[in-house]
């Protein structure tokens, strides 16, 4: 998928998870809104997915380990195909394999999440079974910046680098907030990329919201022959609708009608700009 595209399918996919929280009544907003570039990205354009053969031995896998921002996942799994769009109204209902992190009953999820720092390990072992196998499949997977301080993270990442795992891609969500406040105030991360360069990772910066910065780095991988990679993608929370961005009390706000209603016509707008500067481009 070209840039363009790209950047439209994020503006949409916005759309879509705010409304799907407002009609669920729940959700985690400013999380999901940060990580939908990085997940369209991944989807779209960098991995080897089959929407109708979810276990594909040759897929490569995607574990979400901040799995609060479930539904900004869902939102792309079903544009996606692995399940009717349908399934996205029944979000939070009783009864429904749609709840409020992931689980392996919807189709496209590869293991459950949610309780914060498992991500990892269960990404660096499938990235090992791949090694041992001699499968070509790569391992991506997204963890939030808040979820840095668990050890079990550091664990993981101990054995990435000794398993030399350069088929695993971490992605780091740095919005710099959680769900009290700023991490540096909850406990400090930085200097965040060298901690992890120093536990044998191959690290590079990029800008989480921007596509086409995305697109570029992720076609670079594997960074080093031998070593795990990693991307501290800088992101904004809530990215994309201005009185949601870099707040806090957006954590896991679900907004009203009215706040839904502004929020929706900021991202026309925002698609009405997508609009005009790209027909000027094709008019050059």
């Amino acid at each position: 998928m070209q840039i363009p595209d790209l950047e439209r399918k994020s503006i949409h996919y916005r759309k879509t998870i705010l409304s799907g929280i407002a009609q669920a009544g729940a959700g985690h907003t400013g999380g999901s809104l940060s990580c939908t570039d990085i997940l369209n990205v991944l989807y779209n354009h960098v991995m080897r997915v089959d929407p109708q053969n979810p276990t594909w031995a040759g897929r490569d896998r995607y574990i979400h380990s901040k799995g609060h921002s479930v539904e900004a996942l869902y939102t792309v799994l079903a544009d996606k195909g692995f399940f009717p769009a349908e399934k996205l109204a029944t979000l939070g209902r009783g009864g429904s394999h749609w709840v409020g992190h992931p689980t392996r009953k919807v189709p496209g999820i590869e293991q459950n999440t949610g309780a914060l720092g498992h991500g990892l390990s269960v990404a660096v072992g499938m990235a090992i079974a791949a090694k041992q196998d001699g499968a070509d499949y790569r391992v991506f997977t997204l963890m939030g910046d808040g979820e840095l301080t668990e050890g079990s993270i550091w664990e993981a990442s101990m054995s990435a680098a000794f398993y030399q795992l350069d088929n695993l891609t971490v992605i780091i969500d740095r919005n710099t907030l959680q769900i009290t406040g700023r991490t540096e105030s909850v406990m400090a991360l930085e200097p965040l990329a060298e901690r992890f360069a120093a536990f044998g990772y191959a690290v590079r910066t990029v800008d989480g919201n921007d596509v086409a910065a995305l697109v570029d780095l992720f076609a670079q991988t594997p960074f080093e022959p031998g070593k795990p990679n990693l991307i501290l993608a800088r992101t904004t929370k809530g990215k994309g609708v201005s009185f949601i961005e870099d707040a806090a009390d957006w954590h896991h706000h679900v907004p009203t009608a009215a706040e839904l209603e502004i929020a929706l016509a900021e991202l026309n707008q925002a698609e009405q700009c997508w609009q005009e500067r790209y027909a000027t481009v094709s008019t050059r």
